[in-house]
């Protein structure tokens, strides 16, 4: 059955009200120290490239690494001005980041963005692949 366009527009609006959510959620879910949360906002065989170490790969070495990340460090996550394209079942965008830290017992502060590829699975859309792209970081 072909949707009408009304129904086209409606399930494209949705669809992007819930990729830009996986932002917030992700973002809500590091400021809680929510592994299982941030986790599953991700596919099985996603992958996470934060640029300063190798990229984490399917969802246990993100557990593990995600584990070991928040219990020494504090990360607060400010994302803003999704752009978002969408192609059917899949979707790229990018989202701006700022970021408030506590790494090593140093506060620190940047900017940058997420260059992020989502996937629509049988629960909603999740990330299938994050690269971070630090602009600006330093000790406060």
């Amino acid at each position: 059955m072909i949707e009408s366009t009304g129904e086209a527009k409606l399930r494209e609006l949705a669809d992007l009200e819930a990729i830009r959510d996986l932002g917030r959620r992700y973002a809500h879910c590091v400021w809680q120290k929510d592994v299982p949360g941030a986790i599953a906002l991700f596919t099985d065989d996603a992958e996470m490239d934060t640029g300063d170490r190798p990229p984490i790969i399917g969802r246990a070495d993100l557990l593990k690494s995600y584990e070991e990340m928040f219990a020494a460090n504090d990360f607060r996550p400010f994302v803003h001005n999704h752009v978002i394209e969408i192609d059917g079942n899949s979707a790229t965008g990018t989202c701006y980041l700022d970021l408030r830290s506590v790494v090593d017992g140093k506060a620190m502060t940047g900017h940058g963005f997420y260059k992020d590829r989502y996937v629509r699975v049988d629960d909603g859309w999740k990330f299938t692949y994050r690269l971070l792209n630090m602009v600006d970081y330093g000790e406060v």
